[in-house]
């Protein structure tokens, strides 16, 4: 990849990226409450489970073929595919995050000068795929760095609320990085509606968020 490229991935997985992310723990704030991730090793537990058989991986190996409905313009197909993803998601809290933070990513970039070719509302992982068609970075770049934004994510939500320490949370982020290099490879090259999703688990604790008496996340 090249140099110029290769910041502008940087840029597009950095925490200061303004898309709200991280109002949003995806459910890891009722396992918490319910005492199942009580320390380090339940958190890798969990996200590993996530990486290897959850709604993620499906969003991932789903990029390259969004990239291909944006460029060239492919509308109809596009809708198709962002619609397919979302319904993926069985916690509306979850779908809204995806719709808001999606819009927000379509609004930055065409604050940038990149607006779509026509108004379409996107949820995230298509928002993502055009961020990457706009800034020129390759398909399986593009998989690699959205799994790994999703992971940095909720370790920053895991930190605060295990709590883990920023020390643990980068240390969890080493070992978790080999099987984020693994799957973004896998799942480049995947069909996403040939793939399954384990993540019963994540879906229940997303639909029960909105259940909490308090909380600190949105979803």
């Amino acid at each position: 990849m090249a140099t110029e490229a290769r910041l502008r991935l940087y840029q597009l997985v950095s925490p200061a990226l303004p898309v709200g992310a991280f109002s949003y723990a995806e459910g890891l704030e009722v396992l918490v409450q319910r005492g199942q991730l009580a320390d380090a090793a339940a958190v890798r537990q969990w996200l590993e489970g996530e990486l290897r058989w959850g709604v993620l991986r499906l969003e991932a190996a789903a990029l390259p073929r969004l990239m291909a409905r944006l460029s060239p313009w492919r509308r109809r197909e596009l809708i198709e595919l962002d619609g397919w993803l979302l319904a993926q998601r069985e916690a509306p809290e979850v779908r809204a995050q995806m719709r808001q933070m999606g819009g927000s990513l379509l609004q930055l970039l065409a604050d940038l000068g990149w607006p779509p070719p026509e108004p379409t509302p996107l949820a995230w992982p298509a928002a993502f795929a055009w961020a990457g068609v706009c800034l020129g970075i390759e398909a399986p770049a593009l998989v690699e760095a959205f799994l790994h934004g999703w992971t940095v994510n909720q370790l920053s939500a895991a930190v605060r609320l295990v709590p883990l320490g920023p020390t643990e949370g980068q240390r969890l982020q080493l070992r978790l990085a080999p099987l984020i290099a693994a799957q973004a490879e896998a799942l480049a090259r995947a069909d996403p509606q040939d793939l399954w999703s384990g993540g019963v688990g994540a879906g229940m604790a997303q639909l029960a968020q909105a259940e909490l008496y308090s909380r600190l996340f949105r979803s």
